[in-house]
C-alpha cells in the first residue's frame, strides 16, 4: 500500500462524512498485533476525550494539516501544547505512556498513529470528563 494523496484524500473525504468527524485506516493485520500501525484523518471540530493508554507510549507522525496536542494533569489542567504543522518543521510527537492527552485539530488533519499492542480499549479510568 503507497501512502499518498488519493490514499489520504480518500480517508479525509470519509472523515468529513463521519459523524464523529474523524476516520482511521489499519496498517497492522489484526487488533492483537503487538504493534498497531493506523492512519487517523481528523477534521476540524472532532471531540476526543481527554485520556490516557496506561501501557503503551504513543507516536503521532503529522502527514498533513494542523492541530495542537494538549498534554493534562490527573484532574483535567492543561499543562502543556503542542503544535503540530509539518509546515512549520513541527512534524509529530512522542507521549509517554500514562500521560493525559487530547488533540485540537486547526486543519483537516491526517496523522500516522503508532503504540504498542494489542489493541486495549480505554477503561473509564482512562478517561476524563
Amino acid at each position: 500500500m503507497i501512502l499518498d494523496d488519493a490514499l489520504l484524500n480518500e480517508l479525509e473525504a470519509r472523515a468529513m462524512q463521519s459523524p464523529r468527524l474523524r476516520m482511521n485506516l489499519n496498517l497492522h493485520d489484526s487488533l492483537e498485533a503487538k504493534a498497531q500501525r493506523l492512519l487517523n484523518a481528523l477534521e476540524p471540530g472532532t471531540v476526543i476525550p481527554i485520556h490516557r493508554h496506561r501501557h503503551t507510549a504513543e507516536t503521532y507522525a503529522v502527514l498533513r494539516g494542523r492541530m495542537f496536542v494538549v498534554f493534562y494533569d490527573s484532574m483535567g489542567g492543561a499543562v502543556e501544547r503542542f503544535l503540530l504543522d509539518p509546515k512549520a518543521g513541527k512534524y509529530g510527537i512522542h507521549i509517554p505512556a500514562g500521560q493525559w492527552h487530547s488533540v485540537e485539530v486547526i486543519d483537516p488533519s491526517v496523522i500516522l498513529e503508532v503504540k504498542d499492542g494489542p489493541y486495549m480499549p480505554l477503561q473509564p479510568e482512562d478517561t476524563l470528563d
